[in-house]
């Protein structure tokens, strides 16, 4: 079975015309399982009725016949996504002939539901003349073929539905597939596809003799490259910030000698050719990348293989980057978006971009974010290949896309964009207001940074603070532990940007998931594993040097705060601690001046939420990281876009545990902060300061919407809201009610 199974997916994954598809399903799945019949009905989206698309057995002119999803057996099968096995389908109740099919002659019947994402898509079915149920490994191995099938036959329907309809068919149907929000926005406009020509998978090995003449080719190609990069950092340098162009730094780090050419270079010296050696040390490295649990270190795996790509490209052809031709509103579409993809067209035609592959942390989302360009990560279902030319609507608040979208959806967002570029103008005039309720409750709003470009754009949005400065990401771009002087100038930087302003910096935050090139840490569990502050326990050398740069650059400003990031217990609390007052004693014996800077915790994990009390006895403040702890708490990797729809920060539990939290901290008087994709929305920002948060933290981008939304509400209505729905139990109800109540408060705008 399992062979037969292997069989079906590959041949029916190779085709991508739906009919072919269809007809190659049918036709396998008889010969393979033995049997009479085998059908596959489709539900038709215009009408919701399933249509007979292909058989096997049946007559061919009854295909096109349709039932009700309640009509016949096959309807039952559809309604109750659940299988149907009957000896005798002639006396089953719920039985309906489809004239001239010719089934009256079959009496054994199973059917199962062609399910995808939650929506039933269709039935398979199969038929035999015998009067016989089928076996429990025949009615398994058909629920498993439609599993396999349901994916390759939205990709083959999506190939169909994009073509441009005429004006003589059936009402259009618009096609959504589901990615990750990469960049906020709404983009209207053609596909333009590109791909890459070289291909690491296809290279072969062969030995060489002449190395020093294989290693001057190679480096030849190093140098192409680097030339490219450099000269798409040069077009791009006008959009992004010094620290968004350092990205670009960051490639060509990854060229150095003591980096990956070094290594490519060394295999060649020992016999390989340069297209093997750069093949196996590319894989070598995106391997122990792609297994790592954080997300930003998980996204540098296709730094590294954009570059593999560009540098093999000139080994076998010398080829050089192609130009992208680009119309005004283009969306570009890639299996795997870089840096340097965006740094080769023209940026001001593009209307958005696409990544088949990569998540919110890719550099290229990073860069979209920073261009304001709307943006959809992770689309892995979408078939880009064959859309280049057609239209689409890209959400990059929701990670959705429609393909050809019917003049009626084009309205809605046509309307919803021109919306959001009038309030754009608006929110722009309350830079230097507060976030304060009509009825005088104010709400400080902080940002959470992780590049120095962050700074100047976060001031420019009018930001009170930094509630989350992530310091892993000078250790990352780096081949070594940067050293204290190198690190307190970094720090000084940010302290000196915001100041008098309060910059909460997160103690190194590596391990396990979030290993460093020149720190490598292999687990089998990386989620469970030895990470955050567990690390630098268990390394003070590398922790105390961080504490006596953030301290020596806090020396001159004084607006520092020092956060630690996945603790779980109050022993890790009170060493840290213990840690923090031996580098002040150490610099003070130096000849510093350095005081103690509040000190905090996140609480990220269920154990930690529990303990939050316990913790607010012996630390300053409490900061709350709502995206891990929503993420642990539902057991959902928020950007794997095949559970991405499970993660919802208005689950039950997951609010619940964030009023917890919060009144605990404020038994013992210590303020708490909240940094997470929750404090960025509008209706959760209501939330949260109705709980009774003390300061906001999000992406500075959101920051102006955010505060128009507080300046138009009243606290006390605010209240009423967060009572409803903390009496709610379902995660949908709870948004329903939302929209409810900011409609009735006048902020429907900002639903």
């Amino acid at each position: 079975m399992l062979k037969l199974l292997r069989k079906i997916v590959t041949e029916v994954r190779s085709q991508s015309d739906l009919e072919t598809v269809l007809e190659l399903i049918v036709r396998r799945i008889q010969e393979g399982m033995d049997t009479e019949v085998c059908s596959v009905y489709l539900k038709d989206p215009t009408n919701q009725r399933l249509v007979l698309r292909a058989t096997q057995g049946l007559h061919k002119d009854s295909v096109g016949s349709s039932l009700s999803k309640f009509e016949g057996v096959v309807g039952l099968v559809a309604s109750r996504a659940e299988p149907v096995n009957t000896d005798d389908v002639e006396e089953h109740p719920a039985f309906c002939l489809i004239p001239g099919s010719g089934e009256e002659q079959f009496h054994s019947f199973l059917g199962v539901p062609i399910i995808y994402q939650r929506d039933v898509l269709g039935v398979l079915v199969i038929q035999q003349f015998d009067r016989r149920r089928y076996k429990e490994v025949e009615e398994s191995f058909l629920v498993t073929v439609s599993a396999q099938l349901a994916g390759i036959i939205v990709q083959a329907e999506a190939t169909s539905v994009v073509e441009v309809p005429k004006q003589t068919e059936k009402p259009q149907v618009d096609r959504c597939f589901v990615g990750v929000p990469g960049s906020p926005g709404i983009a209207i406009g053609k596909m333009v596809v590109v791909s890459q020509t070289a291909q690491l998978d296809n290279v072969a090995e062969w030995k060489v003799s002449d190395t020093k003449a294989e290693i001057v080719v190679f480096e030849a190609a190093l140098k192409n490259v680097r030339t490219d990069i450099r000269m798409a950092s040069e077009r791009l340098a006008e959009k992004l910030g010094e620290e968004e162009r350092a990205l670009f730094d960051v490639y060509l780090r990854m060229l150095d000698d003591n980096s990956l050419a070094g290594e490519i270079i060394k295999r060649i010296s020992e016999g390989s050719c340069a297209q093997w050696s750069l093949s196996s040390v590319i894989k070598e490295h995106t391997r122990q990348f792609d297994m790592m649990d954080d997300p930003y270190l998980k996204e540098r795996a296709s730094d590294i293989r954009d570059l593999g790509h560009r540098i093999l490209a000139y080994l076998q052809e010398g080829e050089t980057p192609k130009v992208v031709e680009l119309a005004q509103n283009s969306i570009l579409v890639a299996d795997e978006l870089s840096p340097a993809m965006l740094g080769e067209i023209a940026t001001e035609k593009l209307a958005g971009l696409i990544s088949v592959k990569g998540s919110g942390n890719s550099h290229a989302a990073i860069l979209a974010r920073s261009m304001g360009i709307p943006t959809i990560m992770g689309a892995i279902d979408l078939p880009y290949k064959k859309l280049s030319g057609r239209s689409v609507i890209i959400d990059g608040h929701s990670g959705r896309l429609y393909l050809n979208p019917s003049q009626e959806l084009l309205e809605i967002y046509q309307t919803q964009l021109a919306t959001e570029r009038e309030q754009e103008e608006e929110l722009d005039n309350l830079k230097l207001l507060p976030a304060c309720t009509q009825d005088g409750v104010t709400m400080p709003l902080w940002v959470n940074t992780g590049l120095i470009a962050d700074v100047q754009r976060s001031l420019d949005k009018g930001a009170e603070g930094i509630g989350l400065y992530r310091t892993e990401i000078p250790f990352m771009i780096r081949n070594v532990f940067p050293s204290e002087q190198d690190q307190m100038e970094i720090y000084t930087r940010q302290l000196e940007a915001f100041a008098p302003r309060p910059v909460t910096m997160r103690t190194l935050d590596i391990g396990g998931d979030k290993s460093l090139t020149y720190f490598p840490i292999e687990e089998e569990n990386p989620f469970l594993g030895w990470r955050g502050v567990r690390v630098t326990l268990d390394h003070p050398e590398i922790f105390l040097v961080q504490i006596r740069a953030m301290l020596r650059a806090n020396e001159k400003y004084g607006n520092l705060r020092i956060m630690l990031p996945m603790v779980t217990s109050i022993n890790e609390v009170l060493e840290s601690i213990a840690l923090i007052d031996q580098a002040i004693f150490e610099l003070t014996e130096e000849g510093y001046k350095v005081v103690r800077p509040p000190i905090g915790v996140m609480i990220e994990v269920p154990a930690a939420l529990y303990l939050t009390r316990v913790f607010a006895r012996h630390v300053d403040f409490i900061s709350v990281g709502s995206n891990d702890l929503t993420q642990y708490l539902l057991a959902v990797d928020r950007n794997n876009p095949r559970v991405a729809s499970l993660y919802t920060s208005y689950h039950p539990a997951v609010l619940q545990a964030l009023r917890f939290i919060v009144v605990e901290a404020h038994k013992e008087n210590v303020p708490v902060s909240i940094c997470g994709e929750l404090a960025a929305d509008p209706a959760g920002a209501l939330l949260l300061m109705a709980m009774g948060y003390n300061f906001l933290s999000m992406n500075a981008n959101n920051l102006p919407k955010i505060k128009a939304v507080i300046r138009s509400s009243r606290f006390d209505e605010v209240k009423v809201m967060l009572r409803n729905v903390l009496n709610l139990n379902d995660s949908e109800h709870i948004r329903q009610e939302l929209e409810h109540s900011l409609n009735e408060m006048g902020l429907g705008a900002y639903a």
